[in-house]
């Protein structure tokens, strides 16, 4: 088969990350892929014509929204992936609601990445009961080994040695539903206290009147660092080489950050919302904070306590094998691929 797939392709966002990675299990199955960027479509008619000219036979859309919106009413069958913020942000909506309500009516099969996705999507959209399936993300990390992690604080413009610093990393897209300026005063204020302490936001600049905000602020907190985006690798290799993943979304479908992190054996302070939820326990897998106050006294207690590192450490990188494999993500995007599949020869 000739797959279209939609997606929002902003660079090093988790959104591109999974589209990467499904098209890799598209491709695999042995059909053809054609990965595209939802934003540059207006409306179907637009994505009718790339259709008729690509000679595509199926379709897949990441977010219901951005993406499924735009394959109604077209000729061929497709599926679609919940991406996080149409399930928790677009779905308050009316409007959007409906529209993403009539997507699911013509999908022949809907993925959320949790059964809190799956149960709340149910309840916006009893019609759709039968339809979704279950699908954690599949992780897979490939650290650069010619990182240079000493080099990469001096250009964060963080000038003390690095074995005495405790660096932590907060992986986002500067967009206000990942709120990366949650933390900075609290974090400010502690690194002042304990000037070995640093966060460093990393992420692509998706929101420019926001982005604006978040140097001004940052530029005035001692402590904190904005670093420009990343490669992959690149990514991977500095995640390995901090002392633990920050996440301090409003909002989340399922954190890929938050699940290299694991994997890479780094340990994990998460906001507490369901998104996060879903996927660190508390104590067990990673830390969960309600409130920077008690962001600041949890990384605290992990920096005193190397037993509980050591045991949290463990326990994620434990359950990201257990729960979310690459290989078995695959299998299910084939098995669901074949629907589209047997549609096309109906």
């Amino acid at each position: 088969m000739r797959v279209l797939f939609l997606a929002v392709l902003r660079r090093h966002t988790g959104n591109a990350i999974t589209a990467e990675r499904v098209r890799h299990h598209v491709e695999a199955a042995g059909h053809t892929c054609i990965l595209k960027d939802a934003l540059d479509f207006g409306s179907p008619l637009e994505v009718a014509h790339l259709i008729s000219v690509e000679h595509v036979d199926a379709a897949l859309a990441l977010h219901l929204f951005r993406g499924g919106r735009l394959l109604q009413g077209l000729r061929v069958p497709f599926g679609v992936i919940f991406g996080g913020t149409d399930l928790n942000e677009d779905a308050k909506q009316e409007d959007k609601k409906a529209v993403m309500g009539q997507v699911l009516e013509e999908a022949r099969f809907a993925v959320a990445f949790t059964e809190s996705m799956k149960e709340a999507a149910q309840t916006q959209w009893p019609h759709a009961k039968g339809k979704i399936h279950v699908q954690s993300q599949g992780i897979a990390t490939a650290p650069n080994p010619a990182f240079d992690w000493n080099n990469f604080l001096q250009q964060s413009e963080i000038h003390q040695s690095a074995g005495d610093l405790r660096v932590f990393l907060l992986i986002c897209g500067l967009r206000r539903v990942k709120d990366p300026l949650f933390l900075v005063d609290a974090f400010s204020e502690w690194h002042q206290e304990e000037p070995s302490v640093y966060l460093l936001i990393v992420g692509p600049e998706v929101d420019p009147a926001f982005t604006r905000d978040v140097r001004a602020r940052v530029k005035r907190a001692p402590g904190v660092r904005l670093v420009r985006e990343m490669p992959q690798e690149d990514l991977h290799a500095a995640l390995r080489s901090c002392f633990a993943l920050v996440n301090s979304s409003v909002s989340e479908g399922m954190s890929a950050a938050v699940l290299e992190a694991m994997d890479l054996e780094v340990p994990v302070l998460a906001r507490n919302i369901p998104g996060n939820a879903a996927v660190v326990e508390h104590g067990v897998t990673g830390l969960l904070f309600a409130d920077p106050q008690e962001f600041v006294e949890l990384a605290k207690r992990l920096l005193r306590d190397p037993a509980l590192e050591k045991a949290i450490v463990a326990n994620g990188r434990a359950y990201v094998r257990r729960r979310h494999s690459w290989e078995v993500e695959r299998d299910t995007y084939w098995r669901l691929l074949g629907r589209l599949e047997g549609s096309t020869q109906d």
